[in-house]
């Protein structure tokens, strides 16, 4: 863990005017990282606002009250609560957000609370707008709270981001899995919908330019409202009571209710949809044309890594794709490094933490990858194309001549002989696997690369 100053005033300025000798404090935000950091994975130049949404969303099935004996569900008014970071003009008087979660215990414990400090300042005023929108979806039992390691990142680079809280039934209780997986994209597909029209009436977003994230069910979740025909044959469908999913399916008449307009690129970590539950068949992921970047643990045996992440970088035929593998990584690489209050017993420490990976390493790196991708497809940064088109695809077999002069913390270039991944640092570049693709069906999308399968 981290140790520093939690009310220093110092915090509030944007977190690339801190010196690097403050980066590894006990309580620092998980939005900034360590010197062994890669290249883009640095907090950008502007300071952070955070403010809280509330949207609401008429006339919904209520799965979790399904009657089966009448075979009907009631319908409510859906609330979500969205929180949205973004670029702000924040000054040294302005003291930095901190944020609250609870995740569920080991049963039959009850539900453990844990704080994470920030650096966004509640409700600043915008520094200017038009950013690209980016909408994050957490994972099962998760919350937004957890994920500010992106979130801030993300903001201080010049996005909005918008991370929905789901409100999931907790994760110990099998009878409420149906939910998450009807609910996801239904909710990822309405809250797009929705900021982008009130947040470009204020100027805040560019609504043509819209990205998803998601971790785990939101990986499902994204997949699916980025343009993955659910199989209206398969698990998924089925295990929703009452044929409640089956309208958004690949061959639904409500499809579009689930799909977001306008998306630029989609980010899928450690994406569940795999296995038994087999949510898009075999053809579904054909109809993704958003450009797709997969980030997983080749170990990981949640929702599992060949069947899922590694297959679905197969079957999105059509879209420009990456799939990003932290080899020996478990599922737990997309939430923070595990606050205080979940250190203290291993089921609540693994939501956080990986056996292998240092879960700063891994936020690191996949804050650096996110960047370049986002970078390239959501504000056409050609410049980013060179962080994503790596020399070899295995990362340990990069090669940095010992004959080069350049400072022992200087990132790689990747270019001529110096192999090693561009934005990486000597003896930083371990453990890792790209892998790219060209999609089958021309498109008008642009950004190429060689195809590395």
């Amino acid at each position: 863990m981290r140790a520093g100053a939690r009310g220093c005033a110092v915090l509030l300025l944007s977190a690339a005017m801190l010196p690097a000798a403050m980066l590894r404090a006990a309580d620092a935000p998980p939005s900034r990282f360590g010197p062994d950091a890669p290249e883009l994975a640095r907090l950008g130049e502007f300071a952070v606002g955070v403010r809280t949404l509330q949207l609401v969303e008429h006339a919904q099935a209520d799965v979790r009250g399904f009657d089966r004996a009448r075979g009907t569900a009631p319908s409510h008014d859906r609330e979500l609560t969205v929180d949205l970071w973004y670029p702000a003009r924040a000054s040294v008087v302005d003291l930095p957000a901190s944020y609250t979660a609870a995740f569920p215990a080991e049963p039959p414990a009850p539900p453990v609370s844990f704080k994470v400090p920030g650096i966004a300042v509640r409700d600043a005023k915008p520094a200017g707008g038009n950013y690209p929108l980016v909408i994050v979806s957490h994972g099962y039992s998760n919350a937004p709270a957890a994920m500010t390691w992106l979130t801030e990142n993300l903001a201080s680079k010049g996005y909005a981001v918008a991370a929905i809280r789901h409100e999931d039934p907790s994760i110990t209780d099998p009878a409420g899995f149906p939910e998450p997986l009807l609910r996801r994209p239904l909710d990822i597909a309405f809250v797009a919908k929705t900021l982008q029209a009130s947040l470009s009436a204020e100027h805040l977003i560019d609504p043509t330019r819209t990205a998803l994230v998601g971790y785990s069910i939101g990986g499902y979740g994204v997949l699916t409202a980025g343009g993955g025909g659910l199989d209206p044959n398969g698990a998924v469908v089925r295990l929703v009571p009452g044929g409640l999913l089956m309208p958004y399916t690949a061959t639904g008449a409500q499809r579009d209710d689930v799909t977001v307009k306008n998306l630029r690129a989609i980010v899928a970590i450690s994406p569940a949809g795999g296995g038994t539950l087999a949510a898009w068949g075999v053809d579904g992921l054909r109809a993704i044309k958003a450009p797709l970047l997969l980030i997983a643990g080749n170990q990981d045996h949640t929702v599992d890594y060949q069947t899922g992440a590694r297959a679905f970088f197969t079957q999105a035929v059509n879209a420009h794709r990456y799939l990003l593998t932290f080899k020996e990584a478990g599922h737990s690489i997309g939430l923070n490094p595990a606050p205080e209050a979940m250190r203290q017993h291993l089921w609540d420490q693994d939501w956080f933490e990986d056996p292998v990976w240092s879960k700063e390493r891994v936020n690191a790196i996949n804050a650096h990858f996110i960047t370049a991708f986002l970078d390239l497809y959501l504000k056409d940064d050609e410049s980013r194309a060179a962080y994503l088109n790596v020399a070899v695809p295995a990362s340990a077999d990069g090669v940095w001549p010992a004959d080069d002069p350049a400072p022992y913390a200087a990132y790689s270039s990747g270019t001529g002989t110096t192999t090693l991944w561009k934005g990486f640092q000597r003896k930083h570049a371990q453990g890792l696997e790209l892998l790219q693709a060209q999609p089958e069906t021309p498109t008008t999308q642009r950004h190429g690369g060689d195809a590395d399968q």
